[in-house]
Parts: structure tokens; C-alpha cells; sequence
């Protein structure tokens, strides 16, 4: 196995008042040459957006963007005539296709916390399409949860790429084996809050973990904890 520690501190920083970033991978402001993404995973962004703060209307085309909301209330709108509202444990996605502009603001009184994260798409040029799912706590508690894949369905959302994208919610001390799709996959592992350990690493809040050239991989829970895996492909 074969894998690589992204540490919290190691972060890209964004600071525009009302939106702090922290980047995992070159993105806005931040450049760095060893970290342009992992596999087709281009983007992932650890965003906080003050009350009233928010993103106007904006162009994306030819990606995968996933929002998982951590904290607070923010609103969708788009150009395919969505306008939703989307809170905690909701994961909205956006498959941009050949192009659609959308706006999101902080609706709430309290800070707004996402993770947003951009795939490359398997094909180019689609329908853009937009689709939400809701994921909440009490369902998930000590298991490992799909919330976007590249098959249609109910339980879960699904993009344009064979992605697999899951939500971990564990106590302390349990522990769980992951399983790769096919083996041309990497993961990404980031700790939302707690403590895990993988491959003899110790991984704390916010910290990350790429892995590569196996087939599977055990996360043991040091402290109660919270994290999400990216499975991609390597490459096209």
C-alpha cells in the first residue's frame, strides 16, 4: 500500500472576511506544485461562511462539484430553475455538464460550514442535472454510509464519474475495513473531527490521508471521529 499524509497545518489559507478557506490542493489564491489534486480528485475545499456572506452567481462546465454541509443554512439557486435550501447533514451535487451558473448564499444566523469538493467528469459535454440527498446522524452512527456514487438511486446521489464518496460517524475504539471498487481506485480519507489511525499513521481533525496501489485498507478509531472517503480513479 502506498499513501500520503496531508496534515491540517499544511493547508492552503483563504481570508476574505465572511468565507475562510482552507485548501487540501491548489485552488483561488493558494499554488502549490505537489498538491494538484489526487487522482480525478481536483478540489477540496474546507470553506466557513460568515452569516449574510455568500457566492453570487457563478459559471461552472465540465465537473463534478460536491457540497457536504457540516453546520448551518445556506441556499442553492442555479440556472436550471433550483432553488432549494440545504442545511446540516444534507449533500447536494452539481453535474455542470456543458455549463449552468448557480448562487449560494449564508441564510441562517450562524456560520456555515462545508466541504466542497470538484471530480472530473467521465464524460464531457452532458445535461447539467442537480440533485440533493439527506444523510442524517442518527442513521449513520458506526457505519460507513454512501452519499454520491456513479449509480442511480434513492439512498444516495450520483455523478458523472465512478466515484464513490462515503460518510464515516464512529465511536472510539471500533474499527472497520474499506474495500476498494477496482483496483485502478485511489482514496482520499479526511478527518472531519476525532482521531483515526491508518497504515501506523496518526490522522487528527482535519488532517488527510491518499492512498494508492492496494485493494484495501482498516481505519482504527483512536477518539470518536468523523470523516469522509473519496474513492477515484487514478486517472482517465
Amino acid at each position: 500500500m502506498q499513501h500520503i499524509i496531508h496534515r491540517a497545518a499544511d493547508r492552503g489559507i483563504k481570508d476574505i472576511g465572511w468565507l475562510k478557506s482552507q485548501f487540501s490542493f491548489s485552488f483561488s489564491n493558494y499554488y502549490h506544485p505537489g498538491k494538484q489534486g489526487f487522482g480525478l480528485l481536483k478540489v477540496f475545499n474546507d470553506d466557513v461562511v460568515q452569516a449574510g456572506g455568500g457566492f453570487g452567481l457563478h459559471p461552472h462546465m465540465n465537473m463534478e462539484i460536491i457540497s457536504v454541509m457540516l453546520q448551518g443554512k445556506m441556499n442553492h439557486k442555479d440556472t436550471m430553475g433550483y432553488s432549494e435550501e440545504v442545511t446540516e447533514d444534507w449533500v447536494q451535487i452539481m453535474s455542470a455538464g456543458t455549463g449552468l451558473r448557480h448562487e449560494e448564499h449564508n441564510i441562517g444566523e450562524d456560520e456555515v460550514k462545508f466541504l466542497q469538493i470538484w471530480i472530473e467528469p467521465k464524460l464531457q459535454n452532458i445535461q447539467p442535472r442537480y440533485q440533493r440527498r439527506y444523510f442524517p446522524k442518527a442513521k449513520r452512527r458506526n457505519q460507513l454510509v454512501t452519499i454520491v456514487s456513479n449509480e442511480e438511486g434513492q439512498a444516495h446521489c450520483w455523478i458523472n464519474q465512478n466515484a464513490k464518496l462515503s460518510l464515516g460517524l464512529f465511536d472510539k475504539g471500533q474499527q472497520l475495513s474499506y474495500a476498494f471498487t477496482p483496483l485502478n481506485k485511489c482514496v482520499y480519507l479526511f478527518v472531519i473531527s476525532g482521531v483515526v489511525s491508518i497504515a501506523g499513521e496518526a490522522l487528527q481533525e482535519k488532517d488527510a490521508i491518499g492512498i494508492w496501489d492496494t485493494g484495501s485498507f482498516n481505519v482504527h478509531v483512536e477518539q470518536d471521529a468523523s470523516f469522509i472517503v473519496i474513492e477515484v480513479p487514478v486517472n482517465h
